[in-house]
């Protein structure tokens, strides 16, 4: 009984010992430096797969107040100054816009960003119509994709793209290298 009593708790220390030295990871993650017309940094994004989407946070500054649509385009590149290049709405499932369009939303579909009259805001989502995985609705696929913040609000009926108005800021996704669970978060 009494070697019992000594296997058991080291038994118990080294499994602990194991978990230590063997660091899980998170999901894949993805972020975005958000610039406007001009080229200055007015924002971040930052995309991590969670369990039944990809969680995105943006954050702003420098902007004009207001409520303002926010899309995945389709491909990675951000010309500005009206950010064309992007391509339209991130749209797999070739679905119309909008999450009140019965036909709708496209994958890129977000919801509205309110900016304060500081210029400043944050927008935090859960997207379960796209990944950072492979497959159809990857962001990172070979053409890669890009987040867009337009001038006006997004109203999430109207075909294709929500009457959101002129893009107004661009950040291209890139793929970030996964975080040990536990070291300190970067970005938002």
């Amino acid at each position: 009984m009494t070697r019992l009593a000594f296997v058991v708790p080291l038994a118990l220390a080294l499994a602990g010992c194991a978990a230590v030295t063997q660091p899980a990871t998170t999901h894949n993650v993805a972020s975005a430096d958000l610039k406007n017309a001009t080229g200055q940094s007015v924002g971040t994004a930052t995309l991590t797969e969670v369990p039944g989407g990809v969680r995105i946070g943006v954050e702003v500054k420098a902007l004009r107040a207001g409520t303002k649509g926010v899309h995945i385009h389709e491909v990675g590149t951000c010309d500005g100054p009206q950010f064309t290049t992007a391509g339209g709405h991130f749209n797999p499932e070739k679905k119309q816009h909008g999450a009140l369009n019965p036909q709708g939303p496209h994958g890129g579909d977000l919801p509205n960003l309110v900016v304060d009259s500081a210029g400043t805001g944050r927008l935090e989502t859960t997207n379960n119509k796209i990944t950072l995985g492979a497959g159809p609705a990857s962001l990172l696929d070979a053409d890669g994709s890009a987040l867009v913040i337009h001038a006006a609000p997004d109203d999430f009926r109207t075909d294709p793209t929500g009457n959101s108005g002129a893009r107004i800021v661009c950040g291209v996704i890139v793929k970030r290298p996964p975080r040990q669970e536990g070291s300190p978060r970067q970005g938002y």
